[in-house]
């Protein structure tokens, strides 16, 4: 299951106490990214020094257990909104009405 992870620093987290514990939580990121968990990670173009997360987990549940080896998770300093996505299948009509279009040109 893909899940889009978004990190939010929990209210009264200063910035400088995130910088202080980043190299630790870039590290424990990239562990998960080694594992095949975090599978791309990305800079919030509309906001500056923050950042999202693309799981890949079996479950919402299981992510949330590896985002709380996260050390900015495990100092509180930072919550998560996990959103699970699926594949979008509203395309395979159009692709299902054109090849029936290319059929009925081909048969004239």
């Amino acid at each position: 299951m893909k899940i889009l992870v978004l990190p939010k620093p929990i209210e009264g987290v200063s910035r400088e106490e995130l910088l202080s514990h980043a190299a630790a939580e870039i590290q424990a990121v990239w562990e998960l990214y080694t594992q095949g968990i975090c599978r791309e990670f990305y800079t919030r173009a509309n906001e500056p020094g923050r950042v999202v997360l693309m799981f890949e987990s079996a479950s919402i549940e299981a992510a949330k257990e590896a985002l709380a080896t996260l050390p900015f998770a495990q100092l509180h300093l930072i919550d998560f909104d996990l959103i699970p996505l699926a594949p979008f299948t509203g395309l395979i009509p159009i692709r299902v009405l054109k090849v029936y279009i290319e059929k009925m040109r081909k048969a004239s």
